[in-house]
């Protein structure tokens, strides 16, 4: 069940992400679940990192939102400079 629940807030954090920043993104619904998760994981990394998480606490859905749309901008960052093939 765990995993499933992971899945669906990693859903509903890529898609967030991805409504607030418009434009030419990666994939369907597989990609915005990986960003979503990587995006809550880079939250709860640089939160714990600035004291802002303890301990086995999550990253709550801002500060996810906010790691999947530093995830999109890097990946646009990352695909604009690649000449077109």
């Amino acid at each position: 069940m765990d995993l499933l629940m992971t899945l669906l807030i990693g859903l509903v954090v890529g898609a967030l992400a991805k409504f607030l920043m418009p434009g030419d993104d990666p994939g369907g619904i597989i990609i915005t679940i990986i960003i979503g998760i990587a995006g809550a994981f880079l939250a709860k990394l640089i939160g714990g990192a600035l004291g802002m998480y303890g301990e086995g606490e999550a990253a709550g859905w801002i500060m996810s939102v906010l790691g999947a749309m530093l995830l999109l901008f890097i990946y646009r960052m990352i695909k604009g400079k690649r000449p077109a093939a």
